[in-house]
């Protein structure tokens, strides 16, 4: 809402307070239910209902105490979810960049094996011919028939 003629900002805030009050009040768990957006009320949904802009709820102490307070209404009555507690520094897992690069090198592996199998029939299937033309060499050799 832009500043109308007469007012300055301290009025503007406690007009915005008010109309954002009267706005609240006049909702039901159902209506508040539908604006719902993360587990917290949707600002923006908010803002167009009372005709001003989002940024009222960060510039403004008042409103921005009103919303909180009004949420922690709204979770107390189990319209909203609770809010969920942050694990401390200590608690928290680090992340570990190793589990990339195992995947990568198991993945890795496994191409080596499938391609080592494959490679080792082969040899068995090109020795058995080995085996075969050897033979049938000797034999040659045996009637006096050598290739030159």
């Amino acid at each position: 809402m832009a500043v109308s003629k007469g007012q300055n900002g301290a009025q503007v805030a406690q007009n915005n307070l008010e109309i954002f009050s009267g706005w609240a009040a006049a909702q039901s768990h159902d209506d508040f239910i539908q604006i719902i957006n993360r587990g917290k009320l949707n600002r923006r949904d908010i803002a167009a209902a009372c005709g001003f802009g989002t940024s009222v709820f960060s510039q403004n102490k008042n409103v921005r105490a009103a919303l909180k307070k009004l949420e922690d209404r709204l979770r107390a009555d189990g319209v909203l979810p609770p809010i969920a507690v942050k694990a401390t520094d200590k608690e928290s897992k680090q992340y570990d960049n190793s589990s990339r690069k195992i995947a990568k090198l198991a993945s890795h592996n496994g191409n080596l094996e499938r391609e080592n199998i494959e490679l080792k029939a082969k040899v068995k299937l090109l020795e058995a011919k080995l085996e075969r033309f050897c033979e049938l060499n000797e034999t040659l050799a045996e009637m006096g028939f050598m290739q030159r």
